[in-house]
């Protein structure tokens, strides 16, 4: 019952990841594993991180900060017309 569909969904997962010849399943079970104990599951419609450590798990796009902050220069269309005037 339970550990064939544990097997059955952890396959499946592998083989999305894996290469044709499945030749490098072994590489791919942290990122399966993760994925697998970071989703909600039907059976407890819970995250099993947060049922083992009872927080939720900081993923690695929780922490990016943006790293560019762009400003609006009213005047750019106009010193961009010049700049290229200059060059043609």
């Amino acid at each position: 019952g339970q550990i064939e569909r544990f097997n059955a969904t952890m396959d499946a997962k592998i083989a999305a990841l894996s290469n044709e010849k499945r030749t490098n399943w072994d590489e791919k079970l942290p990122f399966v594993t993760f994925n697998y104990n970071t989703t909600i599951h039907r059976t407890t419609n819970q995250i099993p991180f947060e049922l083992i450590y009872g927080r939720k798990p900081i993923l690695p796009f929780d922490q990016q900060q943006p790293l560019v902050t762009l400003s609006q220069d009213p005047e750019h269309k106009t010193k961009l017309n010049q700049h290229l005037s200059v060059l043609t």
